[in-house]
């Protein structure tokens, strides 16, 4: 059996202390409480720890495709951020565009 590294082990203790599954945002609410620290980074832990063996994911609602999504979004650079801001505010409706901005 492969060893946990720290931040795997205390993600590990924090399920092991719920009863039934839980979230990655469970997990992250719960890890907060003593330090802050990203979504983003405690899903990466969580699929890691899923990729060893050490946990199961299921597709409940669209809890997985949020999580999807909020790791795309955490991995964009600044330029990439603002291209993905722009055309959204396209998509909807030039809600928040700023001046001069195409509808």
């Amino acid at each position: 059996m492969r060893m946990l590294g720290e931040l795997e082990a205390r993600v590990m203790r924090r399920i092991w202390d719920r009863d039934g599954p839980v979230t990655v945002r469970d997990i992250t609410d719960d890890l907060r409480r003593d330090r802050p620290i990203a979504y983003t980074t405690v899903m990466t832990v969580m699929d890691n720890l899923r990729k060893k063996g050490w946990l199961r994911r299921t597709d409940h609602g669209r809890a997985y495709r949020a999580a999807a999504l909020m790791r795309f979004v955490g991995e964009l650079s600044a330029e990439e951020a603002s291209a993905l801001e722009e055309a959204y505010r396209r998509l909807a409706g030039g809600i928040g565009a700023g001046p001069g901005d195409a509808r």
